[in-house]
């Protein structure tokens, strides 16, 4: 395993929208080389390592032996199989969300990871989002949580039910600020045009008390990114694209609101600052693939709830 003093080895496995990215941000991050970029697009992945000035890969299995980590941005149903091929040759992953498709696949990549003493996390996105570190720092016992996630039809994302592809940021940053079990889960949704669901609804129940509703939709009028805590004496509301929390309090004679602004950053790019640390230093990620099996865990019974409902 490489140390501070030389250089990060990090390859990219997807040069679609995301993965490249990844390229473009490895590419810049300093005691870090980019070693390449696969994609079976030939011609995609020579387009992106040109710009980055990287290798260019068709195969995956091509730069195990060249690389220290690697960031996995291919279709959800691939995680499995490219990440179980990489921790088996004893390399650091980071995975984008969801961690995998099934919840036994997600089990053997943790046990795998946890057996060699490797890193595994998680690509959930939102959680270095600078306006969730803002907001995370308001929360005391939360009593209703309510998220919008709203999406014009891109067309990129449809191998999977929404739930996976949006709700699952909703339902990750959930979890990590409620602090209690799930005692109920209701959901309601639609396929609309594909054929996986493209709307969902969920409503969740903590033990604790706390009720959280989550709406998600990739064919909306436009891009909403909205997340709504309701506790004791206040009430907090995040836009996530503007990375702006605004915060209401009753106060003698009314209602004051007070505005806090973080400062603003890529949420990618702390991202993958954030797994190069962890890399080097050894560290538990923030979101380790315990936490990207938790999300999916709530995912799929989303998911599952909607496809009985509609039989």
């Amino acid at each position: 395993m490489n140390n501070n003093s030389t250089l990060l080895r990090v390859g990219v496995i997807g040069a679609g929208s995301i993965g490249q990215h990844h390229a473009r941000i490895y590419s810049g991050l300093e005691g870090v080389r980019l070693a390449g970029i696969v994609d079976i697009n030939s011609v995609q992945a020579q387009k992106i390592a040109l710009k980055y000035n990287c290798k260019a890969f068709k195969d995956y299995t091509e730069i195990i032996d060249s690389v220290d980590a690697v960031s996995i941005a291919a279709p959800t149903t691939l995680h499995h199989r490219i990440s179980m091929d990489f921790l088996k040759h004893d390399k650091d992953i980071l995975v984008e969300k969801p961690i995998t498709s099934t919840m036994y696949e997600a089990d053997e990549m943790i046990a795998e990871a946890g057996k060699r003493g490797l890193i595994l996390q998680v690509g959930h996105l939102e959680r270095f989002n600078a306006g969730i570190s803002v907001i995370s720092s308001m929360v005391d016992s939360p009593q209703f949580i309510e998220s919008r996630r709203l999406s014009p039809f891109l067309g990129r994302g449809t191998d999977v039910d929404v739930t996976l592809d949006l709700m699952i940021h909703d339902i990750d940053i959930i979890l990590s600020l409620v602090n209690s079990d799930i005692s109920d889960l209701r959901a309601t949704g639609a396929k609309v045009l594909t054929d996986n669901i493209d709307v969902a609804h969920a409503w969740i129940e903590f033990r604790n008390g706390c009720i959280a509703e989550a709406v998600t939709s990739r064919i909306a009028d436009e891009k909403v990114r909205e997340l709504k805590i309701f506790q004791h004496n206040a009430f907090l509301s995040l836009d996530y694209q503007t990375q702006e929390v605004s915060c209401y309090k009753k106060l003698d004679g009314g209602v004051g609101r007070e505005v806090k602004r973080a400062e603003k950053k890529e949420p990618l790019q702390e991202q993958l600052i954030s797994f190069v640390e962890c890399v080097r230093k050894r560290t538990r990620p923030v979101v380790s693939g315990q936490e990207g099996r938790e999300a999916l865990k709530v995912a799929l019974k989303v998911s599952e709830l909607v496809n009985n409902a509609d039989n």
